[in-house]
């Protein structure tokens, strides 16, 4: 039998299997950022998988770069949570919440009007969808040290309602250009302070949040992710694997649950072995992700290269994925045009092959 199917240990949190399923944004909360129930049933049906890491959840109000994402900063929404984990774990399942903050990526339309902040007021190209319409992303504002500490508590508060919503344990979000990405990247932030500059001081920020997200969790139920070589979010960095390589040796000392690697680009603008990186300096467990197959994936877990793999957009379509895997039943193809609508369709109605 493949490793894929075997069980693991990753940090405090031991798993069923090695397919995991990767954080997807899918808009199905409420215009108050509240979980519906049809987000319990959604989870619920992936069940199968080793752990479950559920979407981008705001960890501090104001801060919306998506229509209709959750947030775990209000007793109702931890509440509308306790479903959805009440739910996974009477499936035999296990579920980490990932806490995010958008920075830049949020636009003032979600927001009531608010600006958003960044490390450097420097815009995102492009556009956001937003209840408007398309909206070209706006200027932030740049975050004081005053404000830097508040969204270290934040996080920290966040922590506690995860705990709270009956999750088992926490990812932190550090990549795909969002505000932790934008602190470690040196084409979002310009600073010359303690939070900018140097390797050191760009992840100083990234270490706060960790150490926070520590003291309430406990090391083997926090993990990271990670994607030093996306240029979604218009992000860019001068030595992405020099930055990469200092990380993960810092985050050694933690003892994580996991490392979350993000391999590869979006955009395909940028190219290297981030997985050989990591590898080499980091001595924890470490999750790969993007564009692996079931074959691939197999072969690195064989060979000792990743703990586990995490799989996004196959868990779209194959609530049952580990279960497809295993017994090679054919993938259902997802549909892309409800990715991010609100309603059902596209969401809990794929069958299972059972």
């Amino acid at each position: 039998m493949s490793e894929l199917f075997t069980p693991v240990k990753l940090g405090d949190i031991n798993l069923q299997n090695r397919v995991i399923m990767a954080p997807l944004t899918r808009c199905r909360a409420t215009v108050d950022h509240i979980p519906t129930d049809r987000m319990a049933t959604y989870y619920g049906q992936r069940a199968g998988a080793g752990l479950i890491i559920a979407e981008a959840t705001m960890a501090i109000e104001g801060n919306s770069a998506f229509y209709r994402e959750p947030g775990i900063y209000s007793d109702q929404q931890v509440a509308a949570w306790r479903k959805v984990t009440d739910e996974v774990h009477q499936q035999g399942g296990k579920i980490f919440l990932q806490i995010w903050h958008g920075g830049r990526a949020c636009h003032p339309v979600l927001n009531d009007g608010a600006t958003p902040v960044a490390p450097s007021p420097i815009a995102i190209d492009g556009e956001v969808h937003t209840p408007e319409g398309k909206k070209a992303y706006v200027q932030p504002e740049s975050l004081t040290a005053d404000a830097i500490h508040a969204i270290v508590e934040g996080f920290a508060k966040a922590a506690i309602n995860a705990k709270a919503a009956g999750f088992d344990g926490v990812e932190v979000h550090g990549a795909n250009g969002y505000l932790l990405d934008q602190f470690l990247r040196d084409g979002s932030n310009k600073r010359d302070d303690q939070y900018g500059g140097s390797l050191e001081n760009r992840s100083r920020l990234l270490f706060e949040v960790l150490d926070a997200v520590i003291n309430i969790w406990g090391s083997g139920r926090v993990g990271l992710r990670l994607s030093p070589l996306n240029s979604f979010n218009s992000m860019i960095d001068s030595d992405p694997m020099g930055m990469l390589a200092y990380v993960v040796e810092k985050l050694n000392s933690r003892k994580l649950a996991y490392l979350h690697m993000m391999r590869a680009d979006f955009q395909q603008k940028q190219t290297g072995d981030v997985i050989a990186i990591a590898s080499k300096g980091y001595q924890g467990n470490l999750i790969g992700n993007m564009g692996y197959d079931q074959a691939e994936a197999s072969q690195a877990i064989e060979k000792g290269s990743l703990a586990a793999v995490a799989f996004g957009s196959a868990y779209i379509a194959n609530p049952d994925l580990a279960y497809r895997f295993k017994n090679g039943v054919p993938l259902q193809q997802p549909d892309e045009a409800t990715f991010y609508t609100h309603g059902d369709e596209g969401y809990i109605d794929y069958p299972t092959a059972s």
